[in-house]
């Protein structure tokens, strides 16, 4: 069986029975190549397929136009979104990615990163794992001259480009939520303690509750996943010390939560009130739609790409870029 020889320079070249370096200048539109020459040339790569071989363009060139994705998991709701959009944008600006899963754990992390890096990427976005302490793999590789942006799961430390939500103001817009309720005892569910979203989410949520209305009753729980977000809301439900309102930091606890009160026979909102920080997925398949605040991964993998476009035009290394969010009303509280 005949095989089409893979298109190369030189094959374009012998073809037309001229040099090779005249088929890559005529490719590149060089000024010194003939018009007809350029013509001939465009059209014979056409019909063969010829494509520009990626790795030599970057070693010439010295720019990938890949970029590096790392996040804990996408089967969650915001990752998913965050990742589409970053996608859709990339593409507009010539770029693709290389998307990778940490699964939380931050040898799997750097070991990504370490991928990335082999892969010669134009920039790598991370959203960190919670037991990420040590920073100083991202530092060799923003060293080495790939730019790092770190976005949702962020370093407290200032010295990075980060782009996030703003964790602290979605805290207190739901403190206002709850007090807007008339609702007095609250259940507040929060995610791991390392992360510095669930530490700003709980300092905005808990201060603006004791500043704005210290006679609420409010009861902080810290979990891992929805599987624990329910075993603890059924035993709240089950005891003398029910409340009259629940809060959930996450998509993940919110899931938790709701199974929890479906399965313990309780009526959202008469019997308890609901209230979650959320992308909106998971509120608008409930009835009644739960109430949440609004953190956008569409909105925040579109501001990661403006954000990752100013690095590479003006150099920018460090930069701190927040998303502002807004309460979704449903019936829930």
């Amino acid at each position: 069986m005949h095989m089409r020889n893979k298109a190369t320079l030189k094959n374009i070249a012998n073809q037309l029975g001229i040099s090779i370096s005249t088929v890559s200048r005529a490719l590149k539109d060089h000024p010194d190549i003939a018009t007809s020459t350029k013509k001939k040339v465009r059209e014979l790569a056409d019909l063969m397929d010829f494509e520009p071989n990626a790795f030599a363009v970057y070693l010439r060139t010295n720019q990938s136009k890949v970029i590096g994705v790392i996040v804990p998991e996408l089967s969650n709701f915001f990752y998913h979104s965050f990742v589409t959009s970053v996608e859709e944008e990339a593409r507009k600006m010539g770029y693709s990615l290389i998307i990778l899963q940490s699964a939380n754990d931050p040898v799997v992390e750097e070991a990504n990163l370490k991928l990335c890096k082999l892969n010669r990427v134009a920039g790598i976005f991370v959203a960190l794992t919670p037991e990420t302490k040590d920073l100083s793999p991202f530092d060799r590789i923003n060293a080495s001259g790939i730019p790092i942006l770190f976005f949702d799961k962020v370093p407290d430390d200032n010295e990075y480009i980060k782009v996030c939500i703003a964790d602290r103001e979605v805290g207190k817009i739901a403190a206002r939520a709850i007090i807007e309720s008339k609702r007095k005892k609250v259940f507040a569910l929060f995610g791991n303690a390392n992360l510095s979203i669930t530490r700003k989410r709980k300092q905005g949520l808990v201060d603006e509750l004791k500043t704005l209305s210290p006679f609420i009753d409010i009861t902080t729980l810290t979990v891992n996943n929805s599987h624990d977000a329910k075993k603890v809301t059924i035993d709240m439900l089950k005891s003398n010390q029910r409340a009259e309102v629940i809060f959930c930091m996450s998509d993940e606890i919110l899931t938790g939560v709701i199974m929890a009160i479906h399965q313990s026979g309780f009526v959202i909102p008469s019997d308890v009130g609901l209230l979650a920080i959320s992308n909106g997925f998971v509120p608008k398949l409930m009835n009644p739609e739960i109430t949440y605040i609004e953190t956008s991964g569409d909105q925040l993998g579109r501001r990661a790409m403006k954000t990752f476009g100013e690095v590479l035009e003006k150099g920018i290394t460090k930069k701190l870029d927040i998303i502002e969010s807004r309460l979704i009303k449903g019936g829930s509280l």
